[in-house]
């Protein structure tokens, strides 16, 4: 097993007033983003395009309000007492009453994660992007596909045929396992690579959607070592991308109020590069900010 990063954060303490500010706009803010689907939830009404926020990637919005200040933030006590994160996982209490992350022990149990983060992230955001996919990765999924195996409960904006003749006539290279792994088995074969998560850090690019939908996904995956505003950014982000992944797709998404964008004419396939581009460039700062993070931990070499 290869020995966990070693921790030397500088911390910085925040009065009681201060955090507990921060932590209330960020739990205002989180609510807003999640608004519209705890209100639709509590009708038990199905979302085709947002639900996918809340059931592929593994946060809910109570976890989502959750504000985490990150390595190196140490929140001191109020009147009420030491903060409450004292009582949460990967926190810890000094003699001082201050509460804290205990990077050392969540690298301790995370740090071979977390490596794996880090190096997928930089890879990723050290390549140009891949502009000439046009989101054919949603249609190579429905291809050749009977309407009651779909997996969302929306009409094909093409109909069946006008779907497979889109993907027939289309070079389809998707370079994202987690997509290509959803293409139905007669979509396999033309895709022109063949993804696995072996060659994930090899392989993934700053213009697939997906993967850049997936910033949000990592930064999950590093918990509490990511500031509550950063995790917002990225969740504002990935929402915004599923919202193009899906106007892109061959569903008919005009019963949520929005303008497809016809990615088999010349027009549509000049406004998706356009948003792919405008996401590449977000999503790498996103990246860069997460690698802050987590170099932030990481004991310089000696010697």
């Amino acid at each position: 097993m290869p020995t966990p990063p070693a921790a030397t954060v500088t911390v910085t303490v925040l009065d009681a007033a201060t955090w507990s500010a921060r932590a209330a706009a960020h739990a205002e803010h989180a609510d807003r983003l999640t608004a519209g689907h705890r209100a639709r939830r509590s009708r038990h009404e199905r979302h085709a395009i947002e639900d996918f926020l809340f059931e592929y990637y593994p946060a809910s919005p109570a976890q989502l309000r959750r504000w985490h200040p990150g390595a190196g933030i140490a929140l001191a006590a109020g009147a009420d007492g030491p903060a409450p994160h004292a009582g949460w996982k990967w926190y810890a209490t000094a003699d001082d009453g201050t509460v804290g992350l205990d990077v050392e022990a969540f690298l301790a149990a995370r740090g071979e994660a977390v490596r794996f983060i880090a190096g997928l992230l930089a890879a990723t955001a050290s390549r140009p992007a891949a502009t000439s996919c046009f989101g054919l990765h949603e249609w190579a999924m429905v291809y050749r596909e009977r309407p009651d195996e779909h997996r969302h409960p929306l009409p094909l904006r093409l109909g069946s045929a006008g779907t497979d003749a889109v993907v027939e006539a289309h070079r389809i290279r998707c370079t994202h396992i987690d997509a290509f792994r959803f293409f139905t088995p007669e979509a396999v074969g033309r895709n022109t690579v063949t993804p696995t998560r072996a060659t994930q850090t090899a392989m993934e690019q700053p213009g697939c959607l997906h993967a850049n939908m997936d910033v949000y996904k990592w930064a999950l995956k590093l918990g509490p070592l990511v500031p509550g505003d950063l995790l917002l950014d990225c969740f504002t982000l990935a929402r915004e991308i599923r919202t193009t992944d899906m106007r892109a797709s061959p569903y008919d998404v005009t019963s949520y109020g929005l303008d497809p964008i016809a990615i088999e004419t010349p027009d549509g396939k000049a406004a998706y590069v356009r948003r792919q581009r405008e996401f590449a460039a977000r999503s790498t700062t996103l990246r860069h900010r997460l690698l802050a993070v987590i170099g932030a931990t990481e004991r310089p070499p000696t010697g």
